[in-house]
């Protein structure tokens, strides 16, 4: 993992990992006051979100309405999708007291993105069935903009942000020692803070996007250097000695290497899915980890057995639907922990359609979905050790720190504490993945590393993480001390 995270800092297309530029090299602290609005759109549900914000870390009040998107739009045009978006966020406005005047929004927009400022990006491809392909390679912040003056509305993008992004900026917003997010959801991605000069093709795409201008009086350090300053923004911001980090989403569901222990049961279910072909986005390491596809490797496993014996008798022809055991049900079966296994049987007999398995039979399932579950846990406790091992925040304090702000700590010297946010629905709701992924970062760190390192659940970053990135880089916002 860190290997990859080097190659990719380095070029483009030079790793699995896409080490993508966010353009965030801000995050809140605290200080921010006002109210602050924000879109969310990652799959086939968006939400609109209304956060207000006190100073010294405090939500004052959060209204938030989901919105399903119909299906049709997910496979039509981008003028239609966004104006369905804008048409709610219109909507939603209506109801406040206060839907004329100029507000800041936070877009969350969990698709691969190629960022060229903060507030802009183009969409490298469509993912979770969305396949409108006259957006691909179009600024998505600026098809929502272009929506929302349209409907006459006075919000503009202030923030485009990866749902990681958000996630990690509602994280620094409680706790400052936050240094990365990860989601562990339906699908799973990260993204970390990162110094600036350890990302080696930034600066080239700095300067071939504009975002470069001459010299200018650095308001941190009162040095006349040159300013990191996308030109579509009127404020200034630091120059490039005192803007020393940056938040980078690494794409990291598509990580791949050969260390990785893949099965037959992988290969399989790389071949049904529909990005099989595509070896840019594989999703190699999220197809291990994800709630998508946990239930059905353990489908996949329980198949194969079925073929090979007669464990499930003759009615184990369901087993051959793709995906008709979903992670959901993996999880009840796994802590079911009832003598007889009671729910094991409910699934069995209601989902899979396996009437009277024997309760040997059971205990099979169980321990299929136990190896799942524990390979995901572990996988992504590992991945979140590469990342605090890039940092030099694993205890090592190996090469693989140099390029960090922190370093490796000096032998006998206390490890610095560490916050990862983590948001995502199959961490939150699965205890037993939590407790295998909390015992595989003890056995890979140490107990004493590992007690330094608190993996916190942050509630909604994606939304209201996305709402405060807009309060720090909104023109009417004081300016911000970077990272």
């Amino acid at each position: 993992m860190v290997v990859e995270m080097h190659a990719g800092l380095a070029s483009d297309g030079g790793s699995k990992l896409k080490m993508l530029l966010t353009f965030v090299d801000a995050l809140p602290n605290g200080n921010e006051e006002g109210i602050y609005y924000s879109i969310d759109l990652g799959g086939t549900n968006f939400r609109v979100l209304r956060v207000e914000v006190g100073a010294g870390s405090v939500i004052i009040n959060q209204k938030v309405e989901h919105q399903p998107i119909p299906e049709e739009l997910t496979k039509g045009t981008t003028e239609d999708l966004f104006n369905f978006v804008a048409l709610a966020l219109k909507s939603f406005l209506e109801r406040e007291d206060d839907q004329d005047v100029k507000r800041a929004l936070g877009f969350t927009f969990s698709f691969p993105v190629r960022q060229n400022s903060v507030s802009s990006g183009s969409l490298i491809r469509w993912t979770k069935g969305f396949s409108i392909e006259d957006t691909v390679g179009k600024d998505v912040a600026q098809c929502l903009n272009d929506a929302l003056a349209r409907c006459g509305l006075n919000v503009r993008v202030t923030a485009l942000v990866n749902d990681t992004v958000g996630t990690l900026a509602l994280g620094h917003y409680y706790d400052e020692d936050t240094v990365a997010a990860v989601i562990i959801g339906s699908g799973t991605n990260a993204c970390y803070i990162e110094r600036t000069d350890a990302i080696i093709k930034c600066q080239g795409l700095l300067t071939n996007s504009g975002g470069m201008v001459s010299y200018f009086f650095c308001f941190i350090c009162s040095q006349y250097d040159f300013f990191m300053k996308c030109l579509c923004e009127e404020k200034e911001l630091w120059c490039s000695k005192c803007s020393i980090h940056q938040v980078v989403n690494m794409e990291w569901g598509n990580f791949w290497s050969s260390h990785l222990p893949r099965t037959l049961y992988d290969i399989s279910l790389d071949d049904e899915t529909q990005n099989r072909n595509d070896q840019q986005s594989q999703q190699g390491f999220e197809k291990m980890i994800s709630g998508m596809y946990l239930g059905e490797i353990a489908r996949l496993v329980l198949h194969r057995m079925a073929q090979e014996s007669d464990v499930f008798g003759d009615a184990a022809d369901s087993l051959s639907n793709p995906f008709i055991l979903s992670t959901p049900f993996l999880a009840a079966i796994r802590e079911d922990d009832s003598p007889d296994l009671s729910e094991v049987r409910r699934v069995l007999q209601e989902h899979l359609k396996i009437p009277d398995a024997p309760l040997k039979t059971r205990r099979l399932v169980v321990k299929v979905c136990d190896i799942v579950t524990r390979r995901a846990a572990r996988l992504a406790a590992a991945g979140i050790v590469g990342i605090l091992k890039k940092l030099g925040r694993d205890g090592s304090g190996g090469v693989a720190s140099t390029s960090s702000s922190s370093g490796g700590r000096a032998r006998g010297q206390q490890p610095r504490r560490t916050v990862v946010a983590i948001e995502g629905g199959l961490y939150q709701g699965y205890p037993v993945l939590r407790e295998y992924l909390d015992e595989a970062l003890v056995e890979i760190l140490g107990e004493e590393v590992a007690r330094s390192v608190t993996l916190r659940v942050t509630e909604d970053g994606s939304g209201i993480g996305a709402a405060l990135l807009a309060a720090v880089h909104s023109s009417n916002s004081q300016q911000q001390v970077p990272i």
